[in-house]
């Protein structure tokens, strides 16, 4: 369960994501997939997400076992979920080598490519993961590609709730609205305002969405300005009806991790702004300067299966506490602190309201959720107690592939969260910075 309400188009054809609580059960991980010669605990460490010691597990298995795909591909994943390219491709490689039409070592692959943004290496990755949208759309893309201009950029909530919305320029026009949400991708918008810009698409695909049907889009995008930064030569996405109108039109548009992972991006909740800054080591270290003065300590961060941005936090109920995996979602609607796992909340005897259900969307699909109130929820310092969250009974803790990526998440922290806090999320060294207060 998840407050996206189908923001994320590609979503609709995978059903789920890692810490969105998706419904599948049976791992699809190939011939290789058993976890032997120490495999069991590898598996057992990732899961958990101790994702430096599972990965030394892996390596180990693979002395032993070099045709083992399973470790191979697992530990190219890790790679990915830091940022580390050259021990995702070093790994992901060895796996395809193994299997080359294995669909989800293509995909992470892909991933890794775009994530570096290799667009014609990425291509073919995802035409064998059988994704053949995103193979046209990147093939597609010439020259380089999410160009930054500018140092800095602070962009003012022009709103925030239900929903924060940022003002931005689509091709030197006149100012959007546009929602922003780590549970999504790519740069998307309304099909008006694709046309109003002039765009044209170089993929497309026919998607099933709430119990109709739209048609995505997908292009690319000469100019999108952000307050002091533009980024130009970015891939896009629109979506109309097959009439061809607007699908949404509560806003403009929608940013999503792919636009936030290039810049170092701060999400000032208490101060209403995005502070967005050109990834460089002097702004790194400035980060980390506020950070300390400000008492934030440095806490892990990782990137999963294109966009999901996770880290360690712990949930308590009348029963118990737990510290692992969750997800973090910036932007979005809705108005709870916190999702929670059926699971989750079970176990920690969190206190749940079953006579109050909301039926809401799940990656655009319908799910039914409840009310529940966590003793506390907690990510580093940044803690809230008795705060208002959902729960899914029907939401798993662990989703395998190829609706998640197999690692534990208890639940995932949302929009209402956050409001307390300025966060920095920094790709390069993949750590998150949560400090009360308005940025400095």
């Amino acid at each position: 369960m998840t407050d996206d309400q189908g923001w994320d188009r590609r979503s609709l054809l995978r059903s789920a994501a890692m810490m969105a609580g998706a419904a599948a059960t049976t791992p699809l991980l190939g011939k290789a997939a058993a976890a032997r010669a120490g495999g069991t605990d590898a598996d057992a460490l990732y899961k958990a997400g101790k994702f430096e010691q599972a990965g030394r597990a892996y390596e180990e298995i693979l002395k032993k076992d070099p045709a083992n795909l399973h470790a191979a591909r697992r530990r190219g994943y890790i790679g990915l979920l830091g940022n580390k390219f050259p021990d995702a491709e070093k790994y992901l490689n060895m796996a395809l080598k193994l299997a080359p039409e294995d669909k989800e070592t293509n995909y992470y692959l892909g991933d890794c490519y775009i994530r570096q943004d290799k667009y014609s290496l990425a291509a073919p990755r995802w035409q064998a993961a059988g994704e053949d949208a995103y193979a046209k759309w990147f093939a597609a893309v010439r020259g380089e590609a999410y160009q930054i201009h500018g140092d800095i950029g602070r962009v003012k909530f022009a709103q925030m709730d239900p929903e924060p919305l940022v003002e931005a320029s689509v091709n030197g026009g006149p100012v959007k609205r546009f929602v922003f949400y780590t549970g999504a991708p790519y740069l998307s918008m309304r099909a008006s305002v694709a046309k109003e810009a002039g765009l044209s698409p170089v993929a497309s695909q026919k998607l099933d969405f709430e119990g109709g049907t739209i048609w995505a889009y997908y292009g690319i995008l000469d100019s999108f300005k952000l307050g002091g930064i533009e980024l130009r030569n970015v891939p896009v996405s629109w979506s109309a009806t097959e009439s061809g109108d607007d699908v949404d039109t509560d806003n403009d548009g929608l940013i999503g991790t792919w636009v936030f992972y290039h810049l170092l991006t701060t999400f000032d909740y208490a101060g209403r702004q995005l502070v967005l800054r050109r990834r460089t080591p002097e702004a790194a270290g400035k980060v980390r300067a506020d950070a300390a003065r400000a008492g934030a300590k440095p806490l892990p961060m990782w990137l999963a299966r294109e966009q999901y941005l996770g880290t360690t936090g712990s949930f308590a109920g009348a029963t118990g506490s737990r510290t692992g995996p969750v997800g973090v979602n910036f932007g979005g609607v809705g108005e709870i602190a916190a999702g929670m796992a059926g699971e989750t909340a079970e176990q920690l005897g969190v206190r749940v309201d079953y006579d109050r259900q909301i039926g809401t969307f799940a990656q655009s699909h319908p799910a039914v959720a409840y009310p529940c109130y966590p003793k506390e929820i907690r990510i580093g310092d940044a803690v809230a107690k008795e705060v208002y969250c959902y729960t899914n009974p029907n939401a798993q803790i662990n989703v395998p592939w190829p609706y998640g990526d197999g690692v534990d998440g208890m639940g995932w922290f949302s929009h209402c969260f956050w409001k307390p806090y300025n966060i920095t999320v920094d790709f390069t060294d993949m750590k998150l910075y949560i400090a009360r207060g308005k940025a400095a």
